[in-house]
């Protein structure tokens, strides 16, 4: 017999080879005289020389990582090789930008590049898949990808990465940042709030009397299909209406209101949905248990049925929140404000660092709920069995 030829891990040879690609073919930085001016730019090659050149190494373990004996060992070399690469790419990303702030002047922008993107995208995802295939628990596999990406928070939180444009821009909107993030934060669990003191009664409602399901989930449907920017609009002359008539409510056509609606409308679909599967997944002899040794409806419903439903209903409020801090976004435009007011100013302004100033802790945010609500889904199941 022939021994085994080719790559053992096909996944990370793929990412080697588009790595590559996006290292040769893609700026990795960009460098402009000032921050509303395209930049010029600058390929990965040009930066790195001298001591920068040790960010290979890692690279060349992640190369060699595709062809490495497949085990736990190989996943947790491929895992802190991917871990140093991008710690090597943001460190000579801002050592870069360093360099040039001692010699520009003050209005000189160096941003990342498409390539430097392309870089961190395609590492985050080999440490996610080394991370994977280790056969870790929800809990592990979490722990693991947030020591992943630790040195890279350590490092901008160093000052290492101040002479970056982003930087500058997040130095420059320090205080306006912080405020659209807990004014993003407030929408979100505002929302949140009345979603699931609706959406999982209309659940329990559609699951209580079938005939109610399909004309529920179908008016919830058509809430959906309508485009998020039509319906902040559609909201706004009846609640201008509604001040008009009773402005003792507090409630405008722009600002808070509007969007928490709009949100809780575009959030009840996936709730409803996540609750009526949940009861629908409760196994008949467990209710006829409950109601054979003397439970009340109510007490089946609470002791029995919620907390055997209650993994899809997480599964639920999971995407719900995703969902919702996306959309966030958008009700910047009638006035609710949120990061979605630097997105759009950065718009506004042509200045592409200051849109990802408010781009970027929006991914972050919906990955950290992502994860959260994955592991609580996990456990929760997980007790079940």
């Amino acid at each position: 017999m022939t021994g085994r030829r080719g790559p053992r891990n096909r996944v990370l040879s793929l990412l080697a080879l588009a790595g590559l690609a996006a290292a040769f073919g893609l700026a990795f930085l960009t460098q402009a005289p000032n921050r509303l001016v395209s930049g010029t730019g600058i390929p990965l090659h040009e930066v790195l020389h001298g001591t920068r050149l040790v960010v290979l190494v890692p690279a060349a373990v992640l190369l060699a990582g595709a062809w490495l004996p497949a085990g736990w060992r190989q996943h947790a070399v491929v895992a802190g090789a991917a871990s140093l690469w991008l710690t090597g790419l943001v460190w000579v990303a801002g050592d870069h930008a360093r360099q040039v702030a001692g010699t520009a002047s003050g209005f000189g922008r160096t941003s990342f590049g498409g390539g430097f993107w392309v870089l961190v995208a395609l590492a985050g995802l080999a440490a996610a898949d080394a991370v994977q295939r280790l056969g870790l628990g929800a809990m592990g596999r979490t722990a693991v990808l947030a020591a992943v990406w630790a040195p890279v928070v350590a490092l901008g939180a160093s000052g290492a990465l101040d002479a970056l444009s982003l930087f500058k821009e997040y130095a420059n909107h320090r205080d306006v940042f912080v405020d659209a993030l807990w004014r993003h934060a407030e929408i979100v669990a505002a929302t949140l709030v009345p979603t699931l003191l609706a959406g999982v009664p209309l659940g329990v409602a559609a699951f209580r009397r079938p005939a109610l399901a399909a004309p529920l989930l179908a008016v919830l449907n058509v809430v959906q299909t309508v485009p998020s920017i039509a319906l902040f609009a559609l909201l706004m002359a009846p609640l201008a209406a509604l001040a008009g008539a009773a402005p003792w409510l507090g409630i405008g056509g722009v600002g808070l209101a509007p969007a928490v609606i709009a949100l809780t409308l575009y959030s009840l679909l996936p709730i409803v949905r996540a609750t009526l599967a949940g009861l629908h997944e409760v196994p008949p002899a467990a209710v006829q248990a409950a109601v054979g040794m003397g439970f009340t409806r109510s007490q089946v419903f609470w002791r029995v049925e919620a907390p055997l439903a209650l993994p899809l209903l997480l599964s639920g409020l999971r995407l719900t929140t995703v969902q919702a801090i996306g959309l966030a976004v958008v009700a910047a435009l009638i006035g609710a404000g949120g990061l979605g007011a630097i997105v759009f100013q950065g718009l506004l302004g042509s200045a592409l660092d200051l849109v990802l100033l408010g781009v970027l802790p929006v991914v972050v945010m919906a990955a950290a709920a992502d994860a959260v609500f994955g592991v609580a889904a996990r456990l929760v199941a997980r007790g079940h069995r």
